[in-house]
């Protein structure tokens, strides 16, 4: 047996030689297929730096949109055609790393590959079990990344880079999602730790170099990927209990799988912890999902409301629970705002009582008399008497010659009469429409008053309701 091994491992190395000499000839990107051939050769050791930083520059945004397609074929025809477990873990690992440091331009020419059905097809192996079904399972991680990605539209590596370079928290993307966004894509990122939790190797696998080497790449996705669904998870219980039932009932399913995750999830860093590559790591503090919390949203679930009905619902607790979350002060402004309403409605009672009509004169001061009015009067009472020509006033009381001339005193000017009598109608009806304007412009400040009042205490209760 190890002498088959031996001239196995002989025969590619020859292979990569003679690809090597074939692509200095025959080949239009030469310096690619060099280093591509070299980072995934037949030795089981990692890939070299330098090799991977030359693919890392043949799949960078400055080049033309040819290369990075180039490059992505010819890694999966490799991997397609391979039939030596160390090539295929090569291969991937060269991918992985590409996918996690690169520039998105090979991410993004990786899946126009993938949808066309080619993507990472491994051969049958004539290796040993326990090394193809871990470089299976490695490969089916990396696909789940891709679709991952999908869903959510955003890499969580690069989003944790940006973050950090603009000095804003490192928190995931899922801490600005929307209830429907999370319901949507908090299980795409569990069903990926699901992935990754399963690549931890078993048998003889577990022992092999560069197993533990790609493995602790799939550590270092694990922290993201925690962080990412525990903010999600954070989230989803702020609003939960805003839901509808549907919703409610898939977001209950997500915060039961977080809690067995957190389980196997610990399980699987207490076998990491093992390994001489991740000795250095920082893992996580694991936080378990307070059970207590999983009776209050089972009961919700049972009464949550129908789709549809969630916003009317929110709408009738915010008005019946007002008394209950609004602030001392909010309750003091209530307070001044009812006063000023009952100030305001005595006021339109009294606008409302019948009232007498008031002569012109009164307006001026009905219940006031100046001494100085007064005796002006008294010396001048004769000054706007009509009396006939030729009378002699100073033969008669004052006051009785003003009142006998003013009723007396006959006048063959008709146009003057009827224009006196125009003139008190017209007076008359001057005062109504003064009275009835003031009625109504006092009706509306009280209108205004009574919802605007209603509106702020609504506004105020709502926004400290939620």
């Amino acid at each position: 047996m190890g002498t088959l091994n031996t001239l196995r491992k002989a025969y590619g190395v020859l292979k990569d030689k003679t690809k090597i000499g074939l692509a200095k000839f025959n080949s239009n990107f030469k310096e690619l297929d060099i280093a591509i051939v070299k980072a995934t050769n037949h030795i089981e050791s990692p890939p070299k730096e330098r090799h991977v930083r030359k693919i890392f520059a043949a799949t960078s945004v400055s080049r033309p949109q040819t290369d990075i397609g180039y490059c992505v074929q010819a890694l999966a025809k490799r991997l397609s055609k391979t039939r030596s477990w160390i090539v295929a873990t090569k291969i991937l690992i060269v991918i992985h790393r590409t996918l996690r440091e690169g520039d998105p331009t090979f991410r993004d020419e990786l899946l126009n590959y993938a949808h066309r059905g080619n993507f990472l097809q491994i051969s049958n192996f004539k290796d040993d079990s326990s090394h193809f079904a871990w470089v299976k399972t490695y490969a089916v991680f990396l696909e789940k990344r891709l679709d991952c990605f999908r869903v959510l539209q955003y890499d969580i590596e690069a989003e944790r880079l940006t973050k950090l370079a603009s000095g804003g928290s490192s928190r995931g993307q899922s801490r600005r999602m929307s209830s429907g966004e999370l319901i949507e894509q908090l299980p795409a990122l569990q069903q990926l730790l699901s992935r990754l939790i399963g690549c931890q190797p078993e048998g003889a696998a577990s022992d092999v170099y560069l197993i533990q080497y790609a493995l602790a790449l799939v550590l270092k996705e694990s922290f993201k990927i925690y962080c990412a669904i525990n903010d999600g998870i954070m989230n989803l219980i702020d609003v939960f209990f805003k839901m509808s039932q549907d919703d409610a009932v898939k977001a209950l399913g997500i915060y039961k799988r977080a809690g067995q995750q957190v389980e196997e999830l610990a399980e699987f860093y207490e076998y990491c912890k093992g390994l001489e590559l991740a000795k250095n790591f920082q893992f996580p503090a694991l936080r378990q999902p307070p059970p207590s919390f999983l009776a209050t949203m089972e009961e919700y679930v049972k009464e949550a409301p129908q789709s549809g009905s969630v916003q009317n619902k929110l709408e009738y607790e915010g008005r019946e629970q007002v008394s209950e979350v609004a602030s001392d002060e909010t309750k003091k402004q209530g307070e001044i705002r009812i006063n000023k309403l009952l100030i305001n409605e005595q006021e339109k009672s009294k606008l409302e009582e019948p009232r007498e009509l008031i002569p012109m004169g009164d307006l001026l001061g009905p219940y006031e008399t100046n001494p100085t009015t007064l005796e002006i009067e008294k010396n001048n009472g004769m000054a706007l008497a009509i009396v006939p020509s030729g009378t002699n006033l100073a033969s008669h009381d004052l006051s009785e010659q003003w009142e006998l001339a003013l009723f007396t005193t006959p006048s063959n000017n008709t146009t003057h009469a009827v224009e006196s009598e125009l003139g008190n109608e017209f007076n008359k009806l001057l005062v109504d429409s003064v009275y009835e304007d003031e009625a109504i412009r006092r009706q509306k400040q009280l209108t205004n008053a009574r919802y605007g009042s209603e509106g702020v205490l609504f506004k105020t209760h709502f926004k400290i309701h939620l």
